[in-house]
C-alpha cells in the first residue's frame, strides 16, 4: 500500500512540474507530437493504399486454358477445384463458341474465321484470387498447370508485383523514418531532463546526504518523461486525425473518378494505444538515460 501511494505521490508532482511550466511543456509535446505523426500517418496511409488497390477493377488475374479436347466432365472437374479453393474470390467461365465470338466482334475477322472448319479455340477460365500478393498468384498458377486436361496457365501479376514492391519500400522508409525520429524524441527527453537535473542539484545533493537512493531520485523524472511522452502521443493522435478529416474532403472527389469508396479511417483503438505507449515508453527511455548518466557526477560534497 505504501508502495501505491509514494508512486501516486510522485505522479501527481511530476504532473504539477509539467503544467508549473506551461509554455516550454507545449512546445515540447508539439515538437513530440509533429514528430510522431509523420511515422503514424504515413504508416495509415500505406494500408489504406493496399486496400484502395485491391478495390480496382484491374485486379491481377489467371487465365487457365483447358485443352481442345476437353471432355464437359473433365472442364467440369477444374470448375470444382477452381471453386473449393479458398484462396479464390471469383471465377468465370468462357466457353470455346463465346470465346470464338468475343474475337470475331473485336479483330474484325469475321470473315476469315467463318472459313475455319473448327474452332480451334479451348474452354477457358478467368480466375481472380482474393489476395494481390504475388506469392499466393503464384502458386494457384503453379497449382493449376498441373491439373488435367489443363494446356496453358498465364499469370497476369505484374503489376501486382510492383505495387507489392512499392509498399514494401514505402514500409521500409516509414520504419526508418520512425527510428530516426525515435532517436531524435528520446534525444530531446534526455535534455530537457538533463536541464532539470542541473537546476535540482543542491536538492539532489541533500537527499543522497539523507541516505536517498538512485532509484528514489530517479522515479520523479522517469514519470516526467513518460507524461511527456504520452503528452505528445495524444498529439500525434490529434494531427492525425485532423489530417484524415481535412483528407477526405479531398478524396471524395477521387473516389468519384475510380468508382470505388476511398475513405481514411481514423486510427483504430489498437493503433492508438501503440501510438500512446510508444510515446510514454520513448519519453520513459529518455529520462532513465539522462538520469542514469548524470547521477553519477552529482556526489555531495
Amino acid at each position: 500500500m505504501n508502495w501505491l501511494l509514494v508512486h501516486l505521490d510522485t505522479l501527481r508532482e511530476s504532473l504539477a512540474r509539467l503544467f508549473r511550466h506551461p509554455v516550454a511543456s507545449a512546445l515540447n509535446v508539439i515538437v513530440i507530437g509533429i514528430a510522431l505523426s509523420l511515422p503514424a500517418g504515413f504508416y495509415l496511409g500505406l494500408n489504406h493504399l493496399q486496400t484502395f488497390s485491391r478495390q480496382l477493377s484491374s485486379d491481377p488475374q489467371v487465365s487457365i486454358f483447358m485443352a481442345v479436347d476437353a471432355s464437359a466432365a473433365e472442364v467440369a472437374a477444374v470448375e470444382q477445384r477452381l471453386k473449393s479453393n479458398p484462396e479464390i474470390g471469383r471465377v468465370a467461365f468462357i466457353t470455346r463458341d463465346q470465346a470464338l465470338a468475343r474475337l470475331k466482334r473485336s479483330a474484325g475477322l469475321s470473315d476469315v474465321l467463318a472459313n475455319l472448319g473448327h474452332n480451334p479455340l479451348p474452354d477457358a477460365f478467368i480466375v481472380t484470387a482474393r489476395s494481390n500478393d504475388p506469392g499466393t498468384l503464384e502458386a494457384l498458377h503453379d497449382q493449376a498447370r498441373k491439373w488435367p486436361k489443363v494446356e496453358h496457365v498465364q499469370l497476369d501479376a505484374e503489376w501486382a508485383r510492383r505495387l507489392d514492391a512499392a509498399l514494401n519500400v514505402g514500409r521500409m522508409l516509414v520504419t526508418l523514418l520512425a527510428v530516426l525520429l525515435a532517436i531524435a524524441l528520446v534525444a530531446v527527453t534526455f535534455n530537457t531532463i538533463r536541464l532539470q537535473i542541473l537546476t535540482r542539484r543542491d536538492e539532489i545533493e541533500v537527499s543522497k546526504l539523507i541516505g536517498a537512493t538512485n532509484a528514489f531520485i530517479r522515479r520523479p523524472f522517469l514519470y516526467f518523461g513518460a507524461l511527456q511522452g504520452l503528452a505528445g502521443g495524444f498529439a500525434a493522435w490529434a494531427i492525425v486525425a485532423l489530417a484524415v478529416l481535412f483528407l477526405n474532403i479531398q478524396l471524395a472527389d477521387l473516389s468519384g473518378l475510380y468508382g470505388v469508396i476511398f475513405k481514411l479511417d481514423w486510427p483504430g483503438f489498437s493503433d492508438t494505444m501503440i501510438l500512446l505507449g510508444f510515446s510514454a515508453l520513448l519519453g520513459w527511455l529518455g529520462a532513465w538515460l539522462s538520469v542514469s548518466r548524470h547521477l553519477w557526477y552529482i556526489e555531495p560534497q
